[in-house]
């Protein structure tokens, strides 16, 4: 029996609403000065989604069981505001303020579960879907999100989204894929709208207090149940101030309650619980900045590169002064404004990397180089434009993936293996189609020495791949 999954690895997910924040705060003077202009709104949806339900299909919607394991626990069933059959017109335009998931670029987390550091990263793919519901098909939005604990992936999850015609956005299920050392062994959380059950409510069209919407509900297999508890928060963001955030009270199938914070320009700003946190550390395009990337920001990157070859070849001298060029330039960027999350990363990665170059340590100083310069392409990801984001990403993996071969490590090898070919999945349709064919030749053939188990051959082709994106990948 695996141990259990972390808090929130799938759920962190889940409410990636990114809104600009002027957009939010005037929707909010709505929702406290027109409360009977939105009950008429949520009348004239009942009525227009009550006139598309589809036959046959009301013994399945709605779905009003609790299903928490021992089924107790709900909020009372009046309280719903997901309980109106969803009609889909235009889904793929998903404009509602808290949910405009089709304008995601990338967005990190950061944070503590189980005591070891968690990473996620998620990004709305170029291409879409279609759900049959019940006969309908309906376009969804495709959204990735990729976890990793401790710097190993432990899940990948492909999300479907849709928005219905008054502004609510609905969830259409995932195809969820849990890692042990680089190897998928369960599909737990797997879900799919028309298959297993109902589409979800993700985000209501005008969320107030009070408010009771279940973002999965196919019981048996997934259940979740948000609760809105706080309106108009301030919060501290990657670039200042944050007005206009929601805060909401979760129950998961377990009985477990946790809360989520919801931030304009951001979603899932902060979900924790008693021993766990996930935190909103970077997002673009809502902290994008124009310019180029600072030189102390890039100058960063490039040293931490050199460290890694230096350390490699366990030349000290050269390995402490490429340590010093990092700290120095490190030095340099924590006197500008930068993410406080990113910061933090960064600021324990540069102090590990000193300590383990002056003790000589190869496999921490070259693991340490490869999360400086994450931390740094982080900031580098408000400068840049989601295809070189991704570009360079791949090119880090690559660098851990070394890393694990030169250790011997078959596991994190074959981890980062996936993690390259999930990044694959993400630049489809947003590089030129030789650069594609070239990525994809690549990939298999790295895959094929993975799982031959030959870790100095996979470092090998991760590397030549890597090369051959930077030098081929075009816009499309």
């Amino acid at each position: 029996m695996s141990e259990p999954r972390p808090l929130n690895r799938r759920r962190s997910k889940r409410l990636l609403a990114l809104a600009l924040a002027t957009s939010v705060v005037v929707a909010g003077v709505g929702f406290a000065s027109n409360a009977n202009g939105i009950a008429k709104t949520r009348a004239h949806a009942k009525q227009a989604s009550a006139q598309s339900q589809p036959p046959n299909a009301s013994d399945e919607w709605p779905v009003t069981e609790c299903g928490t394991v021992d089924g107790t626990g709900c909020a009372p069933t009046n309280k719903r505001v997901d309980l109106t059959r969803p009609r889909f017109s235009d889904p793929l335009q998903i404009t509602n303020p808290l949910f405009p998931v089709s304008k995601l670029h990338s967005v990190v987390q950061l944070g503590i579960v189980d005591d070891k550091p968690f990473r996620s990263e998620t990004t709305t793919l170029a291409q879409t879907g279609v759900v049959d519901w019940y006969g309908r098909k309906i376009p969804v939005v495709l959204s990735q999100y990729t976890a990793w604990l401790d710097g190993r992936v432990v899940e990948i999850a492909l999300d479907r989204y849709a928005q219905a015609d008054d502004g609510s956005v609905w969830y259409f299920g995932e195809d969820v894929t849990d890692y042990e050392d680089g190897v998928a062994v369960f599909t737990e959380g797997t879900w799919l709208a028309g298959r297993d059950g109902p589409p979800a409510m993700v985000m209501p069209a005008h969320p107030e207090l009070g408010d009771v919407f279940r973002v999965e509900n196919v019981i048996g297999i997934v259940f979740e149940e948000l609760t809105v508890i706080k309106v108009n928060q301030t919060l501290v963001g990657p670039n200042g101030p944050v007005r206009g955030a929601i805060v909401l009270d979760e129950l998961g199938a377990d009985g477990g309650h946790s809360q989520k914070t919801l931030a304009p320009g951001y979603g899932e700003f902060l979900t924790t619980n008693d021993t766990e946190l996930e935190a909103v550390a970077v997002v673009s395009p809502t902290n994008s900045l124009p310019g180029g990337v600072p030189v102390a920001i890039r100058k960063i990157v490039t040293a931490a590169g050199g460290e890694l070859e230096y350390v490699r070849a366990e030349d000290w001298e050269l390995a402490t002064a490429a340590s010093e060029r990092i700290q120095a330039q490190f030095d340099v960027v924590r006197a500008t404004p930068q993410p406080p999350r990113v910061m933090a990363a960064l600021t324990t990665a540069v102090s590990s990397l000193m300590s383990a170059v002056a003790a000589k340590n190869i496999t921490t100083a070259e693991t340490r180089a490869v999360d400086v310069a994450q931390s740094a392409i982080d900031l580098e990801a408000r400068y840049l434009g989601r295809v070189d984001i991704e570009i360079a990403r791949f090119h880090n993996h690559v660098q851990r993936l070394r890393v694990h071969a030169a250790a011997d490590d078959l596991g994190g090898v074959v981890g980062e293996v996936a993690s390259l070919e999930w990044i694959t999945v993400r630049l489809r349709g947003q590089i030129g189609e030789t650069a594609q064919r070239e990525l994809d030749t690549g990939m298999r053939e790295l895959r094929g020495a993975s799982d031959d188990e030959n870790v100095a051959a996979a470092a090998d082709h991760a590397v030549r791949v890597a090369n051959n994106l930077r030098l081929g990948a075009t816009t499309r």
